[in-house]
């Protein structure tokens, strides 16, 4: 286990070593080709938007299987490693830039105009709410807590589709 911790450990810090030379690359084009930094960073936002989903669709799907194995095993093991990984080398630096390059795009391209675009930010509040709470169930099956059933976890995994579903509609057709 505490080496599986430990793999675990290096595995975020790496992502984090890495979202910090992104951003620091972003900065370059940013300082360097200004005139085109709105596009690149449309396109690096949609990008970790579409990370960040894939990580929130399939977190609570290894939560569904986690929650019906014996604590201590070698498959509940496995699935600490694997929520832990996704959770850090994933989730939290694509939820990063989906809030860094989001609020730039809202800031620069509508000025926070339009009720579409305070019903969407509401939207990916309460989606990064859901974040929290996998996080916080992460942190209890890594402490073999099975607070919640496979069946709880099943429901919960339709949160952040309903979620998407809302924002895509609020980006693409701005309804108000």
């Amino acid at each position: 286990m505490a080496e599986q911790n430990n793999a675990g450990s290096k595995a975020a810090g790496r992502a984090m070593t890495a979202l910090l030379a992104f951003l620091a690359l972003c900065l370059g084009i940013y300082i360097f080709d200004r005139d085109n930094f709105y596009l690149w960073a449309k396109a690096i936002h949609i990008m970790a938007v579409i990370a960040w989903m894939a990580g929130m669709f399939y977190l609570p799907r290894l939560f569904v299987y986690h929650a019906d194995t014996t604590p201590g095993s070698e498959s509940s093991e496995t699935f600490k490693v694997m929520e832990y990984r996704l959770m850090k080398a994933i989730m939290n630096p694509a939820m990063i830039l989906t809030w860094i390059f989001g609020l730039y795009l809202a800031w620069e391209g509508y000025r926070f105009s339009g009720g579409w675009l305070h019903v969407k930010i509401l939207a990916v509040f309460v989606l990064s709410g859901v974040h929290g709470y996998f996080s916080r169930a992460m942190k209890d099956f890594a402490a073999d807590k099975r607070i919640k059933s496979a069946k709880h976890w099943r429901i919960v995994n339709e949160a952040p589709t309903v979620l998407m579903i809302i924002i895509v509609i609020m980006v693409v057709l701005k309804p108000f």
